[in-house]
């Protein structure tokens, strides 16, 4: 925590009350208190091993009857801090403390106990000194003197800074702003060595600005926790593109944060260990309190607790951490609690008994498993149990589809609830550790310390208890890695070359290598998974979750009245909401008993599809367009068959809503329906770039079109069913081992096509492809 100098008066916060150093012992609690004093004593600082440091001192409380003084012992950074800023005379007052027992109080005869500063709760706020009186002066002229340069050594010590408004910016200025917070996403790792934090901003002028921050470490980004705090940033430059004003950090760029709560505790959230505070810093943040609040800036959500959990919402939740287990490399499995009782039962996990007693099923709906994926991951594997934590744009799901390292029994829980974090960071999703002292985290604390513990069934929620059932991994993970073979089945008589071999042929055609994999790209597999059009030969990402569900009825109109075409017949559908659900069937299909084999749903969100779409063969979703019916659009799935999602090429479709066709003999596929619907299929592919290696040199080649043969599975398999999907793990962790050499890789026979392309430059190029090669794992 900082070391703050603060104006004559200032204090450290309502938060805080005073206790004095007569009254300290140890034992006791002093979370909230702090102590004052006079330092009368400093002594160097002293290096311990690697970059530690301590510094001992004392402090005086002359404020006090009995002028009681005690030895300070700091530690790590802020023993430097205080090294170079707190001198001599300087009134401190100290929060975050311990108290123990003093090791030299029969020597120096002060209090039995000391203080120790260590860590990251800790704070020292230093009271600005008032200055000495000068001596008399010999002259009139030598006293204005010395006035002036006492002016400004007063000056220097407290720097002054000038904030502008978000309304008076201008482009490619270097200001100091204060602002309040109407959107963030927690740093992410950006492409380059730095992470990235991304605010939208407003103040009094009601301008809305972004801000980009780029800082190579965590702690120099800006710890906000909730829309609505208050951000003070020194030293961004403004820049104006399009219309919109955005602020970049330079040189000397700091941020401190505070919580944008009416009435909640002025205390600087910041990672810099000093930094200026006056009570001109603290109105301003007062006046951005109030101000914020008259407009409505701060939502009552979407923060809620377990106990007010529906499904099918995406909300952010403070809770505290029982437990982490790592399921896979793309997902993590946390243990959370927030001492209340979810309405709806909860997914068990690994290890949890089954039972019916009702003290079971009330204990089983205290603790939530939450499904941590692909970005989130790695932050999720440092977390300590017992830590509070916010989990921002997190989804509850009931009756999801199997998960990874789950019982058998899972069947038996379709109607549980589970929360899923999905891998990237629209809409803010991410992780953040919050401080003992939020006031989020004190209710949370609150609740789980006034749960009945005298209730039998929940005499053994404890943390040893909950990590022994819930730290358990798969059993997969920690074995001995699997040992590998490939075999090429192209059937080629050619010869085994080496990579440096390969590389200086002139010969486009297929080779024969025999290699191991030093690394591949993606390392998330659902990055991997793409959209072909054998057309235009265009390759997409598969479309984000969030993204196609904002493409159903929440789109203006797409539920709306309409005139359906006269080969269909409509009827309305009961629903959970006030939406109209209709279904549309063909006429044609109908005659000939298939009227179920092909289903146009209008008005039903992405999740009502889904559930649809398992008792169903063939869903189309549609929407209202001008009063006419038509298909949703093409960034979305025009089909849905079972657990599969089929889409179509945006360039080559002419989408048209038509009757499909009904012979007698005809299997109703997504072929046929993308055809009746004017629908350019798109096929899905897996992508993979790998780099290969032996002893002579190494070699970029892609895997793609022969991704089924060389893994085993299907590739449309690998997008619905988790069993594809752990086989492609288990083969990629088996070629190419996390954290393991490549001397520990496998050897393969490859079989690698070259071919020649055209770069970005214009120029050709010759490109690697692995194919007609098959991966056996042992059995």
């Amino acid at each position: 925590m900082p070391l703050c100098v603060m104006s004559e008066g200032a204090g450290p916060g309502a938060h805080l009350s005073r206790t004095h150093l007569c009254d300290l012992k140890m034992g006791a609690d002093y979370t909230d208190k702090y102590v004052k004093g006079k330092v009368s004593r400093k002594g160097p600082l002293v290096p311990l091993d690697g970059d530690r440091f301590i510094l001992k001192a004392v402090i005086e409380e002359e404020d006090s009857p009995l002028k009681s003084s005690i030895n300070v012992v700091l530690f790590g950074d802020l023993a430097k801090d205080f090294s170079l800023s707190v001198h001599l005379g300087d009134v401190i007052m100290a929060s975050g403390f311990c108290v123990a027992k003093s090791p030299t109080a029969h020597k120096d005869k002060l209090h039995a106990c000391n203080l120790q500063l260590s860590g990251e709760r800790p704070c020292i706020h230093v009271s600005g000194r008032p200055p000495s009186p000068p001596p008399q002066p010999k002259s009139p002229l030598v006293a204005e003197r010395r006035k002036r340069r006492s002016e400004v050594s007063r000056a220097t010590k407290t720097p002054k800074y000038t904030y502008v408004n978000l309304g008076d910016l201008k482009a490619e200025a270097v200001v100091n702003v204060y602002a309040v917070v109407v959107f963030f996403k927690q740093p992410f790792k950006s492409r380059g060595t730095d992470f990235c934090s991304t605010l939208k901003l407003t103040d009094q002028t009601d301008l809305k600005v972004s801000c980009n921050i780029f800082r190579a470490e965590l702690e120099d980004h800006p710890k906000i926790f909730n829309i609505g705090d208050i951000v003070r940033l020194h030293r961004v430059k403004v820049k104006f593109f399009s219309g919109s004003i955005t602020l970049l950090n330079t040189h000397g760029f700091s941020v401190v944060t505070f919580d944008g709560a009416v009435g909640g505790a002025v205390e600087p959230r910041t990672s810099s260990r000093s930094f200026h505070f006056d009570q001109r810093d603290q109105q301003t943040v007062q006046e951005l309190r109030s101000w914020a609040s008259s407009r409505s800036l701060i939502p009552a959500g979407p923060t809620i607790r377990l106990s007010a959990v529906q499904p099918r919402v995406y909300f952010d939740l403070t809770c505290q951490l029982l437990s982490s287990t790592l399921m896979d490399s793309t997902c993590t499995l946390l243990r959370v609690w927030d001492g209340t009782r979810c309405p709806h039962p909860l997914l068990r996990g690994r290890g949890e008994p089954s039972s019916s007693s009702s003290s079971s099923k009330e204990r089983q709906n205290l603790v939530a498993s939450v499904f941590v994926y692909d970005n989130h991951v790695e932050l999720a594997q440092q977390l300590k149990p017992g830590a509070f934590l916010r989990i921002y744009n997190l989804r509850a799901v009931q009756g999801a589809a199997k998960l990874p390292g789950q019982p058998s029994d899972q069947a038996e829980q379709a109607d549980h609830l589970t929360f899923h974090l999905h891998g990237g960071t629209a809409y803010g999703r991410g992780i953040r550790t919050l401080p003992e002292n939020d006031p989020d985290v004190q209710e949370v604390k609150r609740l789980i310390e006034a749960f009945p513990e005298e209730e039998d069934d929940l005499a053994d929620l404890n943390f040893s208890d909950m990590e022994e059932v819930w730290s358990t991994p798969p059993e997969s993970l920690g074995a001995a890695p699997l040992l590998c073979s490939s075999e090429r089945r192209c059937g080629h008589g050619v010869a085994v070359v080496s990579l440096a071999e390969l590389k200086q042929s002139d010969r486009c055609g297929t080779h024969h290598v025999r290699a191991r994999i030093r690394s591949y790209q993606p390392l998330r597999l659902h990055q991997a998974l793409k959209l072909y059009c054998c057309k235009c030969s265009d390759m997409l990402d598969v479309p984000d979750h969030q993204l196609v569900s904002g493409l159903f009825p929440e789109a203006p109109g797409g539920s709306g009245p309409c005139s359906p075409p006269a080969w269909a017949l409509s009827a309305q559908l009961p629903s959970e909401s006030s939406r109209a659900l209709t279904l549309h069937l063909s006429r044609r299909l109908m005659s000939q008993s298939k009227t179920k084999e092909l289903l146009f749903l209008q008005g039903s969100t992405l999740e009502e599809t889904h559930r649809l779409a398992s008792a169903f063969p063939n869903i189309v979703p549609v929407r209202s367009s001008e009063g006419q019916l038509a298909p949703l659009d093409l960034r979305a799935p025009f089909l849905f068959r079972g657990r599969r999602s089929y889409y179509g090429c945006g360039r080559c479709s002419q989408p048209e809503l038509r009757e499909p066709p009904a012979e007698q003999d005809q299997v109703m596929d997504e072929k046929l329906i993308a055809e009746a619907l004017g629908v350019q299929l798109l096929q899905v592919c897996l992508l993979m770039k790998m780099q290969l290696q032996d002893t002579t040199d190494t070699l970029d080649v892609f895997l793609w079109r022969d991704a089924d043969t060389f893994f085993g599975v299907s590739v449309e398999d690998v997008t619905a069913n988790q069993e594809a999907q752990d086989i492609v793990q288990r083969v990629m962790d088996s070629l190419c081992p996390a954290g393991g050499s490549v001397a520990s890789s496998p050897w393969l026979d490859v079989c690698v096509r070259s071919y020649r392309v055209k770069g970005d430059d214009g120029l050709n190029q010759t490109c690697y492809q692995i194919c007609q090669t098959a991966v056996t794992l042992p059995a």
